[in-house]
């Protein structure tokens, strides 16, 4: 398990640990959460996009949600 250190603003600091307290969890804890959800919508993104420049390129083909609703 690797260890940050984090410089935060005080403010964001303290809206941290709000947050955290709200969660019923540690800073560090809330802050790991925090963290790895925000990767996992980074790695999304970067997906989607990849995606989308391959349909434009005409890589992969796209189709009507009529011809594939149930």
């Amino acid at each position: 398990m690797a260890v940050l250190l984090l410089d935060l603003s005080a403010h964001a600091e303290a809206w941290l640990a709000a947050l955290a307290q709200a969660h019923g969890c540690s800073v560090g804890d809330y802050a790991c959460e925090l963290i790895l959800e925000h990767l996992e919508d980074v790695e999304d993104i970067y997906l989607a996009e990849k995606t989308l420049e391959q349909v434009r390129r005409g890589e992969m083909a796209t189709h009507r949600l009529d011809d594939v609703a149930w």
